[in-house]
């Protein structure tokens, strides 16, 4: 089982005081916070190892190029991806997903050609593909949801139907926590010969992924949403449609051959990674992967399901509180997104701000899902490893006490 006081040890930020209150971080869903392990990991290598990687065979170059050739070998293996050579170095998701817009998007799109995204996406996974329609011609559908934030799949055999070229959606919904079953419509999409990929942005820090059980084309995360630095993110990718894929960015370290009239790209994935990478943050990716791995994925879900269902109950207490996504704690990821009557989610943040508590309020840049649900704007809890049913109780706390406030000013 998670202990998380004894994991909270290991996060130095926190034990900070705000506003004269212990911190107590909610804002998960956001980016999550970094134990002293990956903090130490990042240090040590600007302090004994700083060099660029593969261009040199001075002992520095030699060092930093192995510690990152190790990390795609370690995010590999996090994934259970059978060869490191299909993972990508990114700056985030939102990278991640454009890098395939633009270059499978491009090359492989017409007039003909059908996308299918769902309404739970994040702004990363619909703006990409609603600019490469424009340029292709192609059009873009979506699988709708229910009232409880779950996805209608009653007619998905004619959404996704023999002009689908690619789906890409969310495992995880960051506006509601909604966890979709990505395995049934990926079975859907390779029955109709389409492309899939997968933003596992909430679904890679939170629970176990396999690529080659999913069996997706594609799949992105970001290392800062899971104990690593921001700035560094990963793709997943089939390794022979990578090889087809014209390259994303033109520069160094990503040629084979330059001459004055010409250039070659080198092999998979050197290819999609121009210039000098984000080194640190692949070795801080790395230590963060080994922190999670260590405590068991398997656990670390286990764990969010437990103080998920414990916030979700506590909450229901509360009067007239409206709690976004599905009901079922099965099929929620660790966030619970909801409104307060009579408190809007801005000044409920605040409040909370005022007692220690960050949560994140807003559209959470899910701005279609949030508006469809009748809102324009929620309060989101997001929960991770370190998180204790203690926290909760103070959370509830302050929101009775919140609502007593505004009700009175």
């Amino acid at each position: 089982m998670i202990d998380s006081e004894k994991i909270a040890s290991d996060f130095p930020i926190l034990k900070r005081k705000i506003n004269n209150n212990n911190l107590i971080y909610f804002d998960n869903a956001a980016t999550s916070q970094k134990p002293i392990q990956v903090i130490e990991s990042i240090t040590n290598f600007y302090t004994s190892t700083n060099a660029n990687i593969h261009r040199g065979v001075h002992t520095l170059s030699m060092e930093a190029t192995n510690l990152y050739d190790r990390a795609k070998e370690r995010v590999a293996e996090f994934i259970n991806s059978t060869d490191s050579e299909s993972i990508i170095f990114t700056r985030g998701t939102t990278e991640s997903i454009n890098l395939v817009a633009e270059t499978w998007g491009r090359a492989n799109l017409d007039e003909n050609s059908e996308i299918v995204i769902t309404e739970l996406e994040h702004h990363s996974n619909i703006v990409p593909w609603q600019e490469l329609i424009k340029e292709t011609n192609s059009k873009l559908k979506y699988i709708p949801i229910n009232n409880d934030g779950t996805l209608d799949l009653s007619n998905l055999d004619q959404i996704i139907n023999s002009n689908t070229k690619l789906v890409s959606i969310t495992h995880v919904s960051n506006g509601i926590g909604t966890i979709n079953n990505i395995k049934n419509i990926i079975k859907q999409a390779k029955d109709v010969g389409a492309i899939t990929l997968i933003d596992a942005a909430q679904s890679a820090p939170h629970m176990p992924i396999d690529v080659n059980d999913l069996e997706c084309d594609f799949l992105a995360f970001s290392g800062h949403k899971l104990l690593a630095p921001t700035g560094i993110g990963v793709l997943y990718g089939n390794k022979k449609l990578l090889e087809e894929m014209p390259a994303y960015q033109k520069g160094g370290d990503m040629i084979l051959e330059v001459t004055y009239q010409k250039s070659s790209w080198a092999d998979v994935p050197f290819k999609f990674e121009a210039g000098t990478p984000n080194i640190a943050g692949a070795i801080g990716l790395k230590s963060a992967i080994e922190y999670l791995m260590n405590l068991s994925m398997a656990e670390i879900r286990n764990h969010e399901i437990e103080i998920t269902e414990y916030a979700y109950e506590q909450m229901m207490n509360i009067n007239g509180i409206e709690i976004l996504g599905p009901e079922n704690i099965d099929e929620r990821a660790g966030l619970i997104s909801f409104n307060i009557p009579g408190v809007h989610p801005h000044d409920l943040g605040t409040f909370l701000d005022s007692k220690g508590i960050a949560i994140r309020t807003g559209h959470h840049c899910a701005m279609p899902l949030i508006k469809k649900l009748g809102s324009h704007s929620s309060a989101r809890a997001s929960f991770y490893i370190y998180n204790t049913k203690k926290e909760i109780d103070k959370f509830i706390t302050e929101i009775n006490n919140s609502m007593k406030y505004f009700n009175h000013v």
